[in-house]
């Protein structure tokens, strides 16, 4: 297992598109205000990192420069089009509920988010989307901040776990928290209630 240098990831907070089960993918939709609240609560974690001045990435779609925009408080960043979220072709801005519908066998194995995003006609495919995430990753030198996307982390911080691409998707994909992954190992930091 490769050791990547320790990393901070933040998923964007909730967008208007979350909230009603969109698939977002490539396309955006802005924070709502949980969303807003929880990126606050990650400035609060991701504080006293930013002391140490790290490297810091974001994706450059809209939610995930908007939650950096609060989470880092002001904090010069570099965007990367690797860190945007996983491509979900012609399913892009449909409800979840319209996507199950037209797919009636997978009401009894309840697939995950990567696998509707795999099976997303048109989209950009697991392959695709884990080698844009392993060539960012080869590129880290040192401690580094990324805020991105809910299944890019999942596929991040698996790689950077150990553990296969297929285990991804039963990663927790939490908002308002940071994963913070050293040595092989993943914290989860939430700020005080």
């Amino acid at each position: 297992m490769r050791i990547y240098p320790p990393i901070w990831f933040l998923r964007h907070g909730q967008t208007v598109w979350n909230k009603a089960y969109r698939l977002q993918g490539q396309l955006d939709s802005p924070l709502t205000d949980q969303g807003i609240a929880e990126a606050r609560r990650q400035a609060v974690v991701i504080a006293p990192v930013l002391k140490e001045a790290p490297a810091i990435w974001v994706s450059p779609l809209g939610r995930a420069r908007q939650t950096a925009d609060i989470a880092l408080d002001g904090a010069s960043y570099q965007t990367d089009p690797r860190l945007m979220e996983i491509h979900a072709g012609r399913w892009q801005g449909m409800l979840r509920t319209e996507i199950m519908d037209a797919q009636p066998d997978w009401a009894a194995c309840a697939p995950s988010a990567l696998e509707i995003y795999e099976a997303a006609e048109g989209g950009e495919g697991i392959a695709a989307f884990e080698a844009r995430i392993l060539a960012f990753l080869r590129d880290l030198s040192g401690p580094t901040v990324i805020v991105a996307h809910g299944l890019l982390g999942q596929v991040l911080r698996a790689h950077v776990l150990g553990a296969d691409v297929g285990q991804a998707g039963a990663l927790s994909n939490l908002q308002g928290v940071v994963y913070h992954l050293r040595d092989g190992q993943e914290y989860v930091l939430e700020a005080p209630e």
